[in-house]
């Protein structure tokens, strides 16, 4: 399968697909039946009309937990009002790197940060039919704990402790970071720009790295982290209650095109921000995640482009899902976003022996393939823009295209790259689900022609006709027969031709047509 980078040889260094950011998310869900959180209550000897007390107890006894870390570590508490962050327009992340920078701090605890947030929460409520307490769940604003960390492993990253019960967490990783520290290991050079790395002398290496990220033993990681921060956790183990439930909340899966330099990438830029905003449809965005679009489909397929001070994106979304392009620095990078898990299978076995698809949940035991479907996302979207039309040797194209030519003994007429029956030809070969398979002499007769036949003499007239077309796609070199199979594939230079011949007559001539 044909690559952005693979038509791009001489201005690209190579291509690096890894994990970026990563949110995964523990629930102590044993707690969350009905009657579980009471019983728990009542093995620590604590009545429903007692829950407030203990509660704030417990609430203090995390916040101590974490003004004694800090101490310890020598490392600054801050409490933090949501309108003072605001106003500087720093973010937390922005406050712990300033932290870190003032205070050289090279690795270990930087600062925790203290701020009241919102929150799903327990309570106890009176219940009027039965005239007895009970357990419901809220939403309510409580102390929200920030431990942020220049990790041995993992480099900059947070975790996110609610102090009230349940005890939700939240714990941030980012991909490049830990790349980066796995390199430094290696004694790999390479060079860094934001959260982006431009140049890797090792780019093999760094891919096995990349790769071998997606199948840790997250439980056992992420509990530790846990354990370092929640201390009324061991309490609720010990009352015969399981720990966290780990999930991945959010999920973001890169590939990065490393060019040689800027100028490189931003000549090109242009072309590609057009293209996928005229040319990527919904179906093509389905098809990049992996999906169909098909007459049960409810939800939006949305594209949009943004500017933003330091470049460029365009973003396409499903069902909150995505996958974006923009640039940074001398990187295009390709992003694929995971929310929904649903939307995507993994192949489980089940009770009978079978293994069969099933839809994906979020758990961090699915984290290897979370991976799989963003690299596999972001590879179609990269094939589909090596097909697009780049100024280059346009204007010889197109007098090769206005010109007959002979092949193997056999003439072929000139196409008209701006008439309509050329221009619906070309459009019905770059069709986008003929993008991975490629098509068949029915296929162009599916798009090409809006009714089906009527008589069986009409049919076949159509299928010679298509025929003759293929032969003539075929002679000038815009197609070519797939090996031991009767399908047809678009050739990297009929793109060219054919997207710059539709682009040339839907929008540029229109364009200019309006303006003269």
């Amino acid at each position: 399968m044909v690559t952005f980078a693979d038509v791009q040889p001489k201005q690209t260094m190579g291509q690096l697909s890894m994990f970026d950011r990563i949110i995964f998310k523990g629930h102590l869900t044993g707690l969350y039946p009905k009657g579980n959180f009471s019983w728990f209550l009542r093995q620590q000897g604590v009545l429903l009309k007692e829950f407030g007390p203990y509660a704030k107890a417990s609430t203090e006894q995390v916040k101590v937990h974490a003004q004694a870390m800090a101490q310890e570590a020598g490392r600054a508490y801050v409490y933090l009002a949501g309108a003072k962050t605001q106003a500087s327009g720093q973010s937390k992340e922005d406050i712990a790197r300033e932290i870190a920078e003032r205070d050289g701090v090279t690795e270990g605890l930087i600062c925790v940060l203290a701020t009241l947030e919102l929150s799903s929460s327990f309570d106890i409520r009176g219940n009027y039919q039965t005239k007895q307490k009970e357990v419901i769940r809220r939403q309510r604003k409580c102390l929200h704990i920030y431990f942020y960390y220049l990790d041995r492993e993992f480099g900059l990253m947070h975790i996110r402790l609610q102090s009230w019960f349940p005890f939700e967490i939240q714990v941030y990783i980012n991909g490049r970071e830990w790349l980066a520290r796995q390199l430094d290991q290696q004694g790999i050079a390479y060079e860094r720009y934001d959260n982006c790395l431009l140049r890797i002398d090792d780019l093999a290496t760094a891919q096995q790295l990349c790769d071998r990220f997606g199948h840790r033993e997250w439980a056992r990681v992420l509990n530790a982290f846990a354990r370092r921060v929640n201390p009324v956790l061991p309490t609720i183990e010990q009352s015969g209650f399981s720990g966290y439930y780990w999930v991945i909340n959010q999920c973001e899966i890169a590939t990065d095109l490393m060019f040689k330099d800027r100028t490189s990438l931003t000549s090109i830029l242009p072309d590609l921000f057009q293209e996928a905003i005229l040319a990527f449809s919904a179906e093509d965005v389905m098809r990049f995640l992996g999906r169909k679009l098909h007459g049960n489909f409810q939800g939006d397929v949305t594209t949009d482009l943004k500017k933003r001070p330091e470049g460029r994106r365009v973003k396409h979304r499903s069902k909150g899902n995505s996958i974006k392009m923009y640039d940074k620095a001398s990187v295009l990078r390709i992003e694929t976003t995971i929310n929904k898990s649903r939307e995507f299978k993994v192949l489980k076995s089940e009770d009978d022996g079978q293994r069969r698809w099933k839809p994906m949940s979020k758990g961090v035991s699915n984290f290897w393939r979370f991976y799989q479907v963003g690299q596999q996302a972001n590879q179609r979207y990269l094939t589909a823009l090596a097909h697009i039309q780049l100024k280059g040797d346009g204007v010889q194209a197109l007098d090769d295209l206005c010109r007959s030519r002979t092949k193997h003994g056999k003439r072929f007429a000139k196409f008209n790259p701006v008439s309509r029956d050329d221009c619906a030809l070309f459009a019905a070969a770059m069709a986008g689900d003929h993008v991975i398979n490629g098509f068949r002499n029915r296929d162009l007769r599916a798009h090409l022609y809006a009714t089906p036949a009527k008589t069986s003499h009409e049919a076949r007239r159509r299928c010679a006709r298509v025929s003759r077309l293929i032969a003539k796609l075929r002679g000038h070199g815009l197609i070519a027969k797939v090996q031991g199979s009767r399908l047809y594939r678009v050739t990297k230079r009929g793109y060219q031709i054919m997207a710059a011949a539709l682009s040339f007559r839907l929008v540029d001539f229109p364009t200019t047509f309006c303006a003269a």
